[in-house]
């Protein structure tokens, strides 16, 4: 998850409290929608693709040939289920991943600590690079530092990221993950470490992208798992000097990727078109539970459960973007290709599969109507009403900046950061009954975006 979905969140918290919407009453729902709605709270195709894509293929990272099994499970599964006009649109991109990784005090305290190199760092050689370790409490600090303290050494970076429902916290505090490589390099740093961007005290370190600045030479850049990034700091407090030897070997080269879509074709194929998905890669470590098979899951079983009910007015387009963890690859593929098509809305899961608590739309004021019968739609399922001018998305993000309608769906993140990006993001981090309320939610959504919605005739 790249997480420019945050950003949006942030911009989202800080609109007036007058453009929020936050009326006393909502306007009748329309029986089939809340039928629809409440029939999805005892939905299995979610659970059932987050479950299959986990299991029988594991972990996705870009570019891979893992992440090729991923296309080639999607493209299997969304026939079965009865989609129409199911492809892929590959795409090229470069690649990057990971080896041998480690990280040892060598003095004045000798210990082994835990790491995991950021996707894009540089590779250290086989037998790892060893240097004095400067630390700093904050990116700024870093930013603030004279070259000289830097120069030639292994640079730590901490911060003080809290936990939030919204995960807005992530926008600000992954500075050291994003901008620190490209600091600590231009200050004469042969390496940097950073604690975590995560929120748990698992000794598991969480990865995730970063890239360097133009003109800036990599080096490499690992992450501590909090508990290792607080050994650390104490250690560095006792004033004595801290050698370090640091391997983060991996490969950098070129890789196919792709977008997998499949439709739900609607009665009127010259109206624009409802946009949902997920995207389909996932870090190395863990297996891409939330982050994203449960997106993918979600926002298909939604369109499915519409197909069962009928035809819908719209087409459902179902996207699952690859390679968006390196750097939303399958969401500009999709944009380059596809902008110019009229799209009534877009909306994204990515954010795990916690509870949905709030809906946000940027439908526009001339859609002012619906973007509140969405909202009265979802009120049942315990879901507030946002702002009508905010959404949000990763993949879908530069669509939405360049003038796309879209809605967002946020989901509880407090304990999200506990797993994002790291080795436990496995399948058993998906609650069921949470998993329910969000198809529940993505299934009113389309009822109401993509309707109404007329049963299919029956087969004599």
């Amino acid at each position: 998850m790249i997480r420019t979905i945050l950003a949006a969140l942030l911009l989202s918290a800080s609109v007036p409290a007058a453009s929020q919407s936050s009326p006393t009453s909502f306007p009748p729902v329309d029986p089939t929608v809340a039928a629809l709605r409440d029939a999805a709270l005892h939905d299995q195709y979610a659970w059932n693709i987050t479950e299959g894509l986990t299991t029988e293929v594991g972990q996705r990272l870009a570019g891979t040939e893992a992440e090729a099994r991923g296309r080639e499970w999607a493209v299997a599964k969304l026939k079965a289920l009865g989609f129409s006009n199911v492809r892929v649109e590959p795409f090229d991109m470069p690649t990057w991943t990971r080896g041998p990784e480690s990280v040892e005090i060598l003095a004045p305290f000798p210990q082994k600590l835990a790491v995991a190199a950021l996707g894009n760092s540089a590779s250290t050689p086989p037998a790892g690079i060893t240097g004095e370790v400067v630390g700093f409490d904050t990116l700024a600090a870093l930013e603030a530092a004279p070259d000289a303290a830097v120069r030639g050494k292994i640079v730590f970076v901490s911060h003080a990221m809290p936990r939030t429902m919204d995960g807005s916290g992530y926008s600000f505090f992954g500075g050291p993950r994003r901008q620190g490589p490209s600091i600590a390099s231009s200050k004469g740093a042969i390496a940097i470490v950073i604690r975590s961007i995560g929120t748990d005290y698992h000794r598991n370190p969480h990865t995730g992208v970063m890239s360097f600045a133009e003109g800036v030479k990599p080096i490499p850049a690992g992450a501590l798992p909090l508990p290792d990034a607080e050994q650390l700091q104490r250690i560095l407090k006792r004033g004595k000097p801290v050698t370090m030897r640091l391997t983060l070997v991996s490969q950098t080269g070129r890789g196919q990727s792709g977008n997998v879509i499949a439709e739900v074709p609607g009665r009127d194929p010259s109206l624009p078109s409802v946009l949902v998905g997920g995207h389909l890669d996932s870090w190395d470590q863990g297996t891409g539970a939330i982050d994203d098979a449960a997106g993918v899951a979600i926002a298909t079983a939604a369109a499915r459960r519409i197909m069962d009910a009928g035809r819908p007015l719209r087409t459902i387009r179902v996207v699952w973007f690859g390679a968006e963890e390196p750097g939303l690859f399958g969401g500009l593929d999709y944009m380059r290709k596809h902008a110019k098509e009229p799209h009534w809305a877009l909306a994204e899961s990515d954010f795990g599969a916690g509870r949905i608590w709030r809906v946000t739309t940027k439908l526009g004021p001339q859609r002012e109507a619906e973007a509140k019968t969405v909202q009265a739609a979802l009120a049942p399922l315990g879901i507030v009403p946002g702002s009508r001018d905010e959404a949000d998305g990763s993949d879908i993000g530069p669509m939405i900046g360049a003038g796309a309608p879209a809605i967002g769906l946020s989901q509880d993140g407090t304990y999200y950061f506990d797993f994002h990006h790291t080795p436990d993001d496995t399948l058993d981090k998906v609650d069921p009954e949470a998993l329910r309320q969000n198809v529940a939610a993505w299934t009113a959504m389309l009822a109401v975006l993509a309707g109404p919605i007329e049963p299919e005739p029956k087969q004599r």
